[in-house]
């Protein structure tokens, strides 16, 4: 049995502590802040309730993996998750298009969208996500389920999107995502799919064509509520955790990875105390901490991986009930920006029937850098917002970086492949023995599922050494 200490109290922290527990180690996680979660936050008054991270889950097999692997309860034993329908409703004002999606129907999304847009904008689309479905299939094991070595590194740097043929994009260079969006949809449609990728801090000008794969994996794959908020699958997890006998220090910051003999050997916390550890999984970004020698990942990548944007969020109580049509999420499609309005149909976020908890997020930069700005545009999803508001709470990148301790409030997107690998993160490993990188900052990147991911291939790493080929 090995001694085990984790660094951030994270989602991916926490899955990769339950994994490791179950497998036999004593495992300890050290939190600089009062709770768990990371980024999956709440915000709590008068009665009003409000994520202040991820409002929807994707690809919930990740965590309904991690759920099966580490106790007898499944996932939906522990969290009350529900399939949104429609999954998303998407608002282009100065198009006048207002159109919803259903949750995982080709055909209906199809149909949708040629109302919306015209005949054969459904046809377009779908053949787009078609190409990136093989985009998908083609990276899905190296970029999402298996240890990122030299060769899937270097494999990684090329973009596996198809573009078409003959549409002027291949001749110099693979095409950028808005490039993509440009000939292959075009128009209104074109500016529906860079939306979605703004969403995730991707710039659509300077991404591969490989950044299909997230509308793909939305469409395909469904998006997930959790009842009560997303803040329960934190509280799920750690309760997973504290079954399986993970012990967990709050207020415990951690100063510096201690190196001796060429190898990690324990943890200097903030208080001057030291705690010996036989392996460290660092959970959060690296700039935080000092490691003996510079951290480099094994592969001798960035630390960090590439910049990542932070975010603006507005929670807003609103007086007057939340109307029947109101779907879950809405993304206004701005030319400067892109906003998500989220409305949860749940009562636990309000104080009774005749209210709503409304949360409207972008990231942060021009066209949402002023909370009026965000306003303007979240009244396009939201009608007659200003005269239903009751109160805000705004929430900058500085409040999240003081919540979290994330450098500049950033919240890391999810890993691509292409851009020369100028988007994928750092490896698990690290070249100081005994020292693993995983949740967000690590490979396979940000997101709900992807974060939960490292704990399946850093716990893998540990558990099975070098010889660890990838998660089943």
């Amino acid at each position: 049995m090995a001694r085990i200490a984790v660094i951030g109290a994270g989602m991916g922290a926490m899955a990769t502590a339950a994994r490791l527990a179950v497998a036999g180690h004593q495992v300890a996680v050290y939190e600089r802040g009062a709770t768990y979660g990371g980024a999956v936050g709440r915000y709590e008054r008068e009665g009003f309730a409000f994520d202040t991270g991820p409002g929807l889950l994707h690809l919930p097999a990740v965590y309904r993996d991690l759920f099966v692997k580490t106790g007898k309860r499944s996932l939906e034993d522990c969290v009350d998750l529900v399939q949104v329908d429609p999954a998303v409703r998407h608002v282009l004002p100065h198009h006048g298009i207002d159109v919803a999606l259903p949750g995982a129907s080709h055909g209906g999304v199809a149909a949708a969208l040629d109302t919306a847009f015209g005949q054969g904008a459904g046809e377009r689309w779908n053949a787009l996500l078609g190409r990136a479905r093989d985009a998908w299939d083609a990276t899905r094991r190296p970029l999402l389920e298996e240890p990122l070595r030299d060769g899937a590194r270097q494999a990684l740097r090329e973009d596996p999107y198809p573009a078409l043929r003959r549409s002027g994009l291949l001749r110099r260079r693979p095409p950028t995502l808005g490039e993509v969006a440009d000939r292959e949809l075009g128009g209104a449609l074109g500016e529906l799919l860079t939306g979605v990728v703004r969403t995730y801090g991707i710039d659509p000008a300077t991404a591969p064509g490989s950044a299909t794969v997230l509308p793909y994996m939305e469409q395909t794959f469904g998006s997930w509520y959790v009842r009560g908020g997303m803040r329960a699958l934190a509280t799920a997890v750690y309760e997973r955790c504290l079954e399986r006998k993970v012990a967990f220090a709050f207020g415990a910051e951690v100063r510096e990875v201690l190196v001796r003999d060429g190898r990690a050997a324990g943890l200097l916390l903030a208080d001057g105390s030291e705690v010996a550890a036989d392996h460290m999984v660092c959970a959060v970004d690296p700039r935080q901490l000092s490691v003996g020698p510079p951290l480099r990942p094994a592969d001798a990548a960035p630390a960090r991986g590439p910049e990542a944007p932070g975010r603006i969020t507005l929670l807003l109580a609103l007086r007057g009930a939340r109307p029947a049509a109101a779907v879950h999420r809405t993304l206004v499609h701005a030319p400067a920006a892109q906003v998500t309005v989220v409305r949860p149909d749940d009562p636990a976020t309000r104080p009774d029937a005749e209210h709503e908890a409304v949360t409207v997020s972008a990231v942060y930069g021009p066209g949402t850098s002023e909370p009026g700005e965000l306003l303007n545009l979240a009244e396009k999803a939201v009608q007659g917002l200003r005269e239903r508001l009751l109160w805000q709470e705004v929430r900058t990148p500085a409040d999240v970086e003081a919540a979290t301790g994330a450098p500049g409030g950033a919240v890391p997107p999810p890993s691509l492949a292409g851009a020369g690998g100028r988007l994928l993160r750092p490896a698990n490993t690290t070249d100081v023995p005994g020292l693993y990188l995983a949740g967000g900052w690590a490979h396979p990147g940000g997101g709900l599922p992807h974060a939960g991911m490292t704990g399946a291939l850093v716990a893998g790493l540990i558990v099975e050494g070098a010889d660890f080929r990838g998660s089943q």
